[in-house]
């Protein structure tokens, strides 16, 4: 099993770029970080992107084929009609039980992380504009009518636990002592995502209980050692079915990665190498290709950044400071910029675009590159 899941190793010297993706400047210098344990490894030297991608509104001036009024025109014009501003059901500042059930709501689809406070602050924003910004409305971080109603279609009525933060756990469905083929399939999804490691066996045993325990604590579920449901629904939303060779511990023959096509820059040293022509990650050391993954990128607003850069943070269990989304094994590059795993390319695939970051859509792979990758490793982006 992993120790120390959730890695965050502290960035190199400087201050992160704004990022829809991932970390953002808070203040001048300053920077968000997870509240796991960091650990600090030497700073490496961060490569200035070749080319940075700027994008300047202009406003167009209207053609109209209306005559000027006559100069003897006794008519008098009618002021603009001014805007009226959104009328916001709640917003930053907000306190009371109004916003206590945003927060709770919130949380059943992941957008918020953290106690429920009944206090509207900047995770509370962070968390509403995520929510707007995938359902394509608004991104105002605020709840207006039509947010509201969204959202309550999609979650249901938060209990009183919920509300006021109580964890109680249910009736266990897997313990210590349990033995069988629900064991293996457990074992199986926590090494999906890291919180096992060696062969899946048969037996519920102390290190099980631990890895669950560990799983647990992450996610604000009782921590027991024991699967409930609520254990049980959150660990296969963030898994898929485990194949008959993982459950049986039949080790996968890589399929050969060729090196045609790929960059000078990737040919030397330790190299993760993404083409947007191709729209694969490559990872390559001292020129020899060692597996391939497929990506996407940001949108044309949001561009991914080009040019050659270095690892210089890692985070297994990073949420998005911007949008409140969840990006599993990230590994930044360029400010808030980050290769990780995207639940919603997994479920989506190229209908939908990253914020900057490049998505990775294999869970098994994106965990394995994880592993391998050190801080200080480059970065190709073509």
């Amino acid at each position: 099993m992993r120790a120390g899941a959730g890695l965050v190793t502290a960035l190199a010297a400087g201050a992160l770029l704004l990022s829809a993706c991932g970390p953002t400047v808070g203040g001048a210098g300053a920077i968000d970080t997870p509240t796991t344990t960091a650990t600090t490894a030497a700073s490496p030297t961060t490569a200035t992107p070749s080319t940075t991608t700027a994008t300047t509104a202009t406003t167009a001036t209207p053609t109209t084929t209306e005559s000027a009024p006559s100069l003897t025109s006794t008519a008098t014009a009618a002021p603009s009609p001014t805007a009226a501003a959104p009328a916001y059901l709640m917003t930053g500042g907000t306190k009371g039980d109004q916003v206590r059930e945003l927060q709770a709501r919130l949380k059943q689809l992941e957008w918020y992380d953290g106690n429920v406070s009944g206090s509207y602050d900047a995770v509370t924003t962070a968390g509403v504009r995520g929510f707007q910004s995938k359902r394509g409305m608004a991104e105002s971080g605020s709840v207006d009518q039509a947010t509201w109603a969204s959202l309550t279609s999609m979650t249901r009525q938060p209990t009183k636990d919920e509300l006021s933060n109580t964890l109680t756990p249910g009736p266990a469905i897997l313990k210590q002592g349990s033995t069988g083929a629900k064991v293996r399939d457990l074992q199986s999804r926590l090494k999906q995502i890291g919180w096992w490691s060696g062969d899946v066996v048969d037996a519920y045993a102390a290190t099980t209980a631990a890895a669950v325990k560990s799983f647990q604590d992450k996610r604000q579920i009782p921590v027991t050692g024991e699967v409930d449901q609520r254990t049980l629904d959150k660990l296969s939303a963030m898994t898929r079915k485990p194949t008959d060779d993982e459950l049986n511990n039949v080790k996968p023959t890589a399929a050969p990665v060729s090196a045609a096509g790929l960059d000078p820059r990737c040919m030397s040293g330790r190299v993760i190498c993404i083409s947007k022509s191709s729209r694969t990650l490559t990872w390559v050391i001292d020129g020899a290709p060692q597996m391939k993954l497929a990506v996407r990128f940001g949108s044309e607003y949001t561009p991914t950044r080009e040019g050659v850069f270095s690892v210089f943070q890692k985070s297994q269990d990073w949420t998005s400071t911007l949008y409140g989304s969840k990006m599993p094994y990230s590994m930044f590059f360029s400010g808030g910029q980050a290769v990780h795993y995207s639940s919603d390319f997994a479920a989506r695939g190229y209908a939908g675009a990253s914020h900057g970051c490049v998505n990775v859509r294999d869970l098994a792979g994106i965990a394995s590159l994880f592993g391998q990758v050190n801080l200080g490793d480059k970065v190709v982006v073509y």
